[in-house]
């Protein structure tokens, strides 16, 4: 590289003059918050075991798979919506009417690529392989180590990456780049795409390296990096640059095109900013057209920010090292660094050094990386930890790499990582609740109590040990025991919640009137979560609803409960076997990871070989697949239980077609048919409520419900500007209603906190999760309109016949809203017009709430009509005689 005509800059102007302060982006992203819950980062040295994997979440997946390819898809309503109009932000520009009003249009497009794996994903190493294939061939089970996401953009989550173009000449900066990159943002984790003019495949396994998710693709020129297929916004660097600093901010941006116009030469007339071919980027797909595309790669520069076509970037994202000559050193706030001449230039001694300390081997930046503070992205951590350890095997590091598998739900390996250094030391207590914790997952239950007791004798780490212990004991159906653990934890800190929780759970119940002999033959088994306290207000509805298909006594004398997550053993066959049939569900039971068991790898604590021994009749009834867009995880173990589930089942109904299509695909051609259709009965509850009348008035009340679990999945880096997008609807529509908040489970609260102190803007809260579910459904009924983020925040109050508006951050919201026809109930909560869309639509049902109840009341028939027929197969087939009539 050779040094531009351009002089450098005098020394007087020093770092005074080395930031300009040129405006920012987005300035709807909120900074304070913007990151709070971006941050898909795990801390290495976390100690919680509930908290280890929460804000887990993998880089956004580079399919081009979006819901308007799901919304073309043969559901059977999915063909009977009007219009359509979830929209997420990466199909096309946000200010489109077409956009705005409906998918309908980009569907067949969007179809097309959906058919086949994007370059993106099919070249990452880190991409999951498709079951499809597996799937269509009949295979009976997907092997162990096939690793898996839900593929499709259903939530309209950002597809984000950084871009370089290299040659080879370029490739030893490349590795420097990537380096840089990882060291200093050590939580984020998107797709560094590698565009190349052809190079071998070879020449990228020193930057694989470093970096889990490298994409490489062919192309010519730079100028790929801004019309990069299958993402939303890219980052475009070069192999020149060093990152010196947090590029939070650059991913926040949701709208135009930024850069940072540089200072020409001298000329005619004068100086003049240009943006310059070579420079930083940040593109959202959606807003740069080919006449922009074509000037900001032409050669010598273009000055489209005097024209308002590009956002100025501050200069510290694309700083110059020609303006430190004179050995300058390099300004505190700069981020990136980017040398127009060679890198040991006489004159830029301080800037040379930033760029050498990123010139290391693969084992010291492995080893840096660790060494950092603070939290860090687990895919970052899941690929270099590992071969560090190999190098340098620690007891410390050990159990830094065993809490990444656990935190990705790989717990075998993490036992692998841990019990060979582990044995029985008794001066590891962490390591021992680490171990003990992953052997609970894969149901090695006497080894995971062995390593949770050593773990409870250190006084630090008692508390949270009994309470897992606690967990185990009632796992294993032995109610004393657990109560004993948690009496332990509460002796040692009287406060701790979980030990708290686990010992009123577990208290030995009142001695009640003794069942009548033969009581067990007339019950009905039901499988299911049951929410007790302040638990989860829709899984404390949902099991009601779900008795209430079968008639209107709910009770112990006709309903035999069975936990979901308890282990079933012999003495619980025996149990099971003697009732007249078994229920399993509903709720989004196919989940791997809120009680993770070896035993079938979902919900249900069941084994294959008691599954297979089952005799009484089995019904799954309107189950769902409840992973996230980006969740990987590795479901071999789930496709061969579910394989035993589905051919033990008389009936097999799940609560939605996503569920159905997803299912499908890991069961072999012979039983796919056995799938089926049904509604969750918390849709259908005006027909199954005894007594129930729909209300002659309703409260001039809004509701308005978010969700926190899993949070960096729901969110991504998109939060800050969820909750400013959120803050500006909401303030449109206090002026018409009264807006209360919603809350399903005290979490739920965080809402109201971030809204208040971010925007100055204070909710009163509903508190469902301390109400009774009549008073659930009555709070829901006579509200005029529901806003929600949680399933049963929109299942629940539809229901109940009351106009609902979905925010999507999780597939099984828009599976729902195409399954009733109606996508323009929903929005997505990366939607970069969120706030004016949910304003407009909103106020539009309240303008016309009597049509939209209406139209609530039609879609519901059509979910009660598969209902009603259902039930009264499975009443036949529990020999429970005539459906009861219900209107």
């Amino acid at each position: 590289m050779t040094h531009p005509a351009t002089s450098p800059l005098p020394a007087a102007s020093a770092a005074s003059a080395a930031v300009s302060s040129l405006p920012a982006s987005d300035a709807s992203d909120s900074p304070a918050t913007a990151s709070a819950l971006s941050a898909s980062a795990v801390s290495a040295s976390s100690d919680s075991p509930a908290t280890a994997g929460a804000l887990s979440a993998p880089a956004a997946s580079a399919s081009a798979d979006s819901w308007a390819a799901r919304a073309a898809s043969p559901y059977p309503a999915a063909s009977a919506s009007p219009a359509a109009p979830f929209s997420p932000a990466a199909s096309a520009p946000s200010d489109s009417p077409a956009t705005a009003g409906a998918l309908s249009a980009s569907a067949s497009s969007s179809a097309s690529r959906a058919a086949s794996p994007s370059p993106a994903t099919s070249a990452s190493p880190a991409a999951p392989s498709s079951p499809a294939a597996s799937a269509s061939s009949g295979s009976p089970a997907v092997s162990a180590e096939v690793s898996a996401d839900d593929r499709s953009a259903v939530t309209g989550r950002r597809r984000i990456a950084f871009a370089v173009h290299t040659d080879e000449g370029g490739l030893p900066g490349l590795s420097v780049l990537v380096r840089s990159l990882v060291l200093s943002n050590p939580r984020v984790c998107e797709d560094v795409v590698v565009l190349h003019p052809g190079l071998p495949d070879a020449s990228f396994d020193a930057v694989r390296r470093l970096h889990p998710r490298v994409v490489t693709r062919r192309a010519e020129d730079r100028g790929a990096a801004l019309r990069l297929e299958g993402y939303d916004t890219v980052v475009a660097l070069g192999t020149a640059s060093v990152v010196l600093g947090d590029l939070g901010e650059l991913l926040r941006m949701r709208f135009g095109v930024a850069a940072v116009p540089q200072v020409l030469a001298p000329g005619e007339d004068g100086q003049r900013p240009a943006v310059l071919p070579d420079g930083l980027f940040v593109v959202q797909c959606a807003d740069l057209d080919e006449s922009l595309a074509e000037r900001l790669c032409g050669p010598g520069g273009a000055d489209p920010v005097a024209d308002g076509e590009v956002t100025p970037l501050d200069a510290r994202y694309d700083f110059l090292a020609r303006r430190l000559y004179g050995d300058l050193p390099v300004p505190a706030p700069v981020a990136v660094l980017r040398f127009t001449g060679p890198a040991d230039a006489p004159g830029y001694g301080p800037a040379a050094e930033a760029w050498r300390r990123f010139e290391m081997g693969d084992e010291e930046f492995r080893a840096a990386y660790r060494a950092l503070p603070g939290g860090k992205h687990p895919d970052l951590l899941a690929h270099l930890a590992p071969p560090l350890l190999r190098a340098r095997p620690s007891l410390d590091l050990a159990r830094t790499v065993a809490d990444v598998y656990r935190g990705q739900g790989r717990y075998d390996e993490a036992v692998d990582v841990l019990a060979p250094v582990v044995a029985d030391r008794l001066d590891a207590p962490r390591c021992h609740e680490t171990l003990g914790v992953c052997l609970m997952a894969l149901s090695r239950y006497d080894e995971a109590e062995a390593h949770l007791l050593l773990a409870a004798a250190s006084p630090d780490l008692a508390p949270r040990a009994f309470a897992q212990l606690a967990r185990l004991a009632w796992l294993c159906g032995r109610e004393a025991d657990a109560h004993a653990y948690a009496r332990e934890g509460l002796a040692a800190d009287p406060t701790d919640a979980g030990c708290h929780a686990w010992y009123t759970r577990t208290r030995p119940d009142v001695p009640g009137p003794r069942r009548p002999e033969g009581a067990a033959a007339e019950q009905l088994a039901h499988v299911a979560l049951f929410a007790e306290g302040r638990e989860n207000a829709g899984d404390r509805v949902l099991p009601e609803a779900v008795r209430l298909c079968f008639g209107a006594d709910t009770g112990p004398g006709r309903w035999h409960p069975q936990p979901v997550h308890r282990l079933v053993d012999e003495a619980t066959l025996e149990e099971l076997n003697a009732r007249r049939g078994v229920v399993v569900g509903g709720g989004g039971l196919f989940l791997p990871d809120t009680s993770p068991n070896g035993n079938s790898h979902w919900q249900w604590n069941v084994p294959d070989e008691l599954l297979a021994r089952l005799t009484a009749p089995l019904a799954v009834f309107a189950v769902g697949y409840n992973v996230f867009d980006g969740q990987r995880y590795r479901r071999g173990r789930f496709a061969q239980s579910l394989r035993v589930l589905v051919e033990r089942s008389a009936f097999f109904g799940l609560r939605n077609h996503g569920s159905i299509e997803r299912v499908r695909e890991l069961l072999p051609a012979s039983l796919r048919d056995r799938v089926r259709y049904q509604p969750c009965p918390t849709t259908v509850a005006r027909h199954l409520v005894p007594g129930w009348t729909d209300p002659a008035e309703r409260s001039d009340t809004v509701l308005v419900n978010c969700a926190y679990d899993r949070a960096g999945l729901r969110f991504g880096h998109d939060y800050g500007h969820f909750l400013a997008q959120l803050a500006a609807a909401l303030r449109t529509l206090r002026d018409r209603v009264d807006v209360r908040y919603a809350a399903h489970m005290p979490a739920d609260e965080r809402f109201v906190h971030d809204l208040r102190r971010e925007h100055g803007i204070a909710l009163p809260v509903e508190q469902l999760y301390a109400m009774p579910n009549d008073a659930i459904r009555d709070l829901y009924r006579r509200a005029r309109l529901v806003i929600g983020m949680r399933g049963h925040a929109g299942m629940i109050p539809f229901g109940c016949g009351t106009p609902i508006l979905s925010l999507v951050s999780h597939p099984k919201l828009a599976y729902f809203l195409t399954d009733v026809g109606h996508l323009e109930w929903g929005l997505s909560v990366h939607d970069r017009r969120l706030g004016p869309r949910l304003a407009e639509r909103a106020s539009a049902l309240l303008d016309d709430h009597a049509a939209a109840v209406a139209d609530v009341h039609g879609a519901q028939e059509a979910l009660w009509r598969i209902t009603r027929s259902n039930i009264g197969e499975l009443r036949n087939t529990f020999g429970l005689g005539r459906t009861p009539e219900r209107d």
